[in-house]
């Protein structure tokens, strides 16, 4: 590599006590009061992405201290729209901005303060990959990710220069199966409901995207093409949720999975052999040492993506710290880190710096591993010689169908999936 990482943060650290002295100086406060340190940032957002060697590597590099707040993704939504005061930082997914964002309670991100915006990934800014454009029913980010304006609580057509979030990780779903115990390939995602399968199949339960999940199968099975799988209308709702009941009334489903861990004990303990599932459950699985594969299906996947969102309210030292936090982010070593799990991160050529040759070309460019590929704890994920599932970045992330989403009928929604669950 052609730097020092740490240069640039003793750089940063550098000019900010400089400032920070002049001011102290110009005030005349006693230097002590400096002395007390940094700010403390709350981070708000799902335990799933509050990792605490990120915020152990952070302080490490910036002194600056991440003390998490975690709450369900619901919650998540709730605090943004009831109370921006209690957080600093917001972890939060891309669907959740259409809820959010009226409200006034996000300050747009100045993408001129941030040093590697233009890097950002073009599926965020332009619905992207390669030059291809990908599918963008349900709330693809590019919808959602340009404001007009810093105050603004209007999403811009065009990219501006603000941003609502700073996407932190993203990927793309499909089913989770044991090919062990299928034995025969699966290649749609008509599988989920196949009788062949009776009794050992599972969804999820979280509406929002279990409903999704059910419209692929839907479609799949060639019943009905709907106009956008993220936002459907009453009609499409009850055929959706008609097809679920039909299966778990004939005996489909062993469970309905709510949890992260539920999801790796049904798998691993061949309870369930397809599922909904999320990538690094499949990598649990595997470091269990059973064989599980995250199944590219030809109707493609569906996408979903979190960012960092800065409260209207945040000002001075605390907003500075933010920045300073994004900035870090995106500079490599936790795109690194977030690689190594699976996921895909906003910045692919600052994290490529970080990561070993070998553990890059079988993360993002689907080539066999030329050795054994680690979790960043060092467990074993994949042997030499394997290739990821869904293949390389432009495979996966190019062949993305629809994007979570909240619907215009939600409520409605969620009153038909309790019907099912109920049945």
């Amino acid at each position: 590599m052609s730097h020092d990482p740490r240069d640039k943060t003793s750089g940063l650290q550098r000019r900010a006590l400089l400032q920070g002295t002049a001011g102290i100086l110009a005030t005349g406060l006693a230097p002590a009061i400096h002395a007390q340190g940094k700010p403390v940032l709350r981070y708000l957002g799902t335990a799933v992405n509050q990792d605490k060697e990120i915020a152990e590597k952070f302080k490490a590099d910036t002194g600056i201290t991440i003390q998490y707040v975690a709450v369900t993704t619901d919650d998540v939504t709730k605090r943004a729209v009831t109370s921006p005061n209690s957080f600093d930082l917001l972890d939060t997914e891309f669907f959740s901005l259409r809820k959010i964002v009226p409200t006034g309670n996000l300050k747009g991100i100045d993408t001129k303060r941030v040093k590697n915006a233009s890097k950002i990934t073009s599926l965020f800014t332009r619905g992207e990959v390669d030059g291809k454009k990908v599918g963008d029913q349900g709330t693809a980010p590019k919808k959602v990710i340009f404001l007009e304006g810093e105050k603004s609580k209007a999403f811009a057509k065009e990219p501006t220069q603000w941003m609502s979030l700073i996407p932190t990780t993203y990927n793309a779903d499909t089913l989770g199966i044991r090919p062990d115990l299928i034995r025969r390939p699966v290649t749609t995602w008509a599988e989920l409901l196949n009788p062949e399968f009776r009794g050992k199949a599972s969804i999820l339960n979280i509406p929002s995207i279990g409903i999704m999940d059910a419209a692929m199968v839907v479609e799949s099975l060639g019943k009905y093409k709907y106009p956008d799988k993220g936002n459907m209308t009453k009609k499409e709702i009850d055929l959706t949720i008609a097809t679920l009941i039909e299966a778990k009334k004939a005996g489909q489903f062993r469970s309905l999975w709510k949890d992260f861990n539920e999801s790796v004990n049904l798998m691993s303990s061949g309870e369930v052999v397809i599922q909904s599932m999320w990538s690094p459950a499949v990598t649990a699985v595997r470091t269990k040492g059973i064989d599980c594969v995250y199944q590219p299906l030809k109707e493609g996947y569906r996408a979903w993506a979190s960012g960092f969102g800065l409260p209207a309210t945040l000002g001075g030292a605390k907003l500075d710290a933010a920045y300073e936090f994004i900035n870090w982010f995106l500079d490599g070593w936790a795109g690194a880190y977030l690689n190594r799990q699976g996921y895909y991160s906003a910045v692919l050529e600052t994290a490529k710096q970080k990561m070993e040759p070998y553990e890059w070309a079988y993360w993002m460019e689907g080539k066999p591993a030329a050795q054994d590929i680690k979790s960043p704890h060092g467990e074993l994920l994949a042997r030499a010689g394997s290739v990821r599932d869904g293949g390389s970045y432009e495979q996966r992330m190019g062949g993305i169908a629809c994007w979570n989403a909240v619907m215009d009928e939600n409520e409605y929604m969620v009153r038909k999936w309790n019907e099912f669950v109920a049945a």
